[in-house]
């Protein structure tokens, strides 16, 4: 697989076909809990809090940035997490956050 990047968002390459991020959709930047410190938000965030790092038009603000946490970086859009929509996406890493949350 590879990705190529340009300043504001990710084309991922899977088996030969170009799965882009959805313009407007913001879903992997919302949806999951983050433990590591973004610029503005010292303490990460939680599942379901918009990133302040997430622009008016949905997209990454820090995106190739050196502050931008490694765990955005590991999100690559795929048509499993991505789905058709930005509602099917958030409920696909909702999912998946209930499914690798700690237990309390």
């Amino acid at each position: 697989m590879s990705t190529a990047a340009t300043a504001t968002s990710t084309t991922t390459v899977v088996a030969g076909k170009a799965v882009a991020c959805r313009p407007h959709c913001g879903a992997c930047c919302t949806a999951p809990s983050i433990t590591s410190p973004i610029p503005g938000m010292p303490d990460g965030k939680p599942a379901g809090v918009r990133c302040v790092q997430l622009g008016d038009d949905q997209r990454c603000l820090i995106f190739g940035r050196p502050e931008r946490p490694a765990f955005c970086g590991g999100l690559q859009p795929s048509t499993d997490m991505c789905g058709d929509s930005r509602t099917y996406a958030m409920h696909w890493l909702a999912a998946l956050e209930r499914a690798t949350a700690p237990d309390n």
